[in-house]
């Protein structure tokens, strides 16, 4: 394919933003939300939360297989995807006034909903980046520019949630939606493709019989799993152990924008000494970054704050990097503009297993070590202290390990 033109990128990657206005509201404040609207305990909605993502996570395999037996290009499946996403997502964050059981009901239902749309748009959309490009000098440019503009959406989340509450939230989002997957649809190139002619299950596995991905893929989980950890108590750390929840939109602002404004460098620095590299110099720089979290009491706005630009600034990479490595292990596997769709279809997978693990496993715990929502105690802090700063970190460390043993840092 030829040189990516600067305007591919933009028009290819603005899609980012209305999906990420999606993404940080059900990662971040669906517990919250629906704790306090309706008073379902922490373990139900990790109870929850654990199934919807399970079931979600295993559809993504089939989606991606669909993608690639599929004679059409990566615009249909984004289309499908669009009205999925903005009446899942109205109907999660806007529901009736109901009892207990019915809320429950509510809750698991529009979850799949909204999480099958954004799974099918959010695996074409990868797909679509992979196959558009392998070159050095391009993937990590374009999957920069995707997660840019992902970083725009997720600041516009914290920001209007934060100080307008979500009514204004799902106005820009519906908005964005059309505005944004217009751009795509009508100006971005789209590589030609090769519709797989395995028609079976098996297909699935492609990804999984090669060594470089089974690495990656490794390391996705663990690091998956270090970020989506602090994501799913962010709200609970920030009003019941800093006791500062009227800066939590701030907090999050100043975490995305030192993300996007450190994505450049990580992207320059890929290009010359490899993303797997690089990747791994940002896991380190963000557990020593991170770890300082554990020692904060009430009212450290400002260490805090220097806590969430720092560790930002590592997010660029964590963002920008992994999906361009992917890229090139698909390439070095002769799986360009073929497999696509299961390679990202696995990676989604992951993802969301990640965040079912962190919301599953995380939220009972902390009800079992004595933490309660909005109940300040000694052993409930030290309990939110240790699953919100510690783990994460050690985590981190352990993702960081996997990737300088995987044999990627030669593509």
């Amino acid at each position: 394919m030829d040189r990516l033109a600067a305007p591919s990128y933009f028009a290819y990657g603005l899609f980012g933003l209305p999906l990420a206005l999606v993404a940080l509201p059900i990662y971040v404040y669906v517990p919250q939300f629906y704790a306090e609207r309706f008073g379902l305990s922490l373990t139900l909605i990790g109870a929850t939360l654990l199934f919807a993502r399970v079931s979600d996570a295993c559809i993504d395999p089939l989606l991606g297989m669909w993608i690639d037996r599929s004679k059409h290009g990566y615009r249909r499946f984004i289309i499908i995807s669009l009205p999925l996403l903005a009446c899942g997502f109205l109907a999660l964050f806007h529901p009736p006034s109901v009892g207990l059981g019915a809320a429950l009901a509510w809750f698991i239902a529009t979850l799949l909903l909204v999480y099958l749309g954004f799974s099918l748009a959010t695996i074409a959309h990868q797909s679509w980046g992979a196959a558009l490009t392998q070159k050095l000098n391009e993937r990590s440019s374009l999957t920069a520019t995707r997660e840019g503009c992902g970083l725009v959406g997720v600041i516009i989340a914290a920001s209007l949630t934060g100080w307008l509450g979500l009514g204004w939230l799902s106005i820009t989002f519906i908005i964005s939606l059309l505005l944004c997957s217009a751009v795509l649809l009508k100006l971005a190139p789209e590589p030609a493709r090769q519709p797989s002619q395995h028609h079976n299950w098996r297909m699935m596995l492609t990804p999984f019989q090669t060594l470089r991905f089974r690495w990656l893929f490794a390391v996705l989980i663990v690091n998956g799993i270090a970020a989506a950890i602090p994501a799913t108590l962010f709200l609970f750390y920030a009003k019941d152990q800093l006791q500062l929840p009227q800066y939590a939109g701030l907090f999050l602002m100043l975490y995305f924008v030192a993300a996007a404004c450190s994505m450049p460098l990580w992207v320059a620095l890929a290009k010359r000494h490899g993303e797997a590299r690089i990747w791994l110099l940002a896991m380190l720089l963000a557990a020593v970054a991170f770890v300082w979290a554990y020692g904060l009491s009430a009212g450290a706005a400002l260490p805090f704050g220097l806590i969430c630009i720092l560790s930002g600034l590592t997010l660029g990479a964590d963002l920008a990097l992994p999906p361009a490595l992917l890229a090139a292990v698909i390439h070095q596997a002769g799986h360009s503009g073929q497999r696509e769709g299961a390679y990202f279809g696995a990676w989604s997978w992951a993802t969301k297993m990640n965040l079912a693990l962190a919301a599953g496993i995380s939220l009972p715990l902390l009800q079992q070590l004595g933490y309660v929502p909005g109940v300040v105690n000694s052993a409930g802090a030290h309990a939110l202290a240790v699953g919100y700063a510690l783990l994460p970190c050690a985590l981190k460390l352990g993702a960081a390990a996997i990737l300088w043993r995987a044999p990627l840092r030669d593509i």
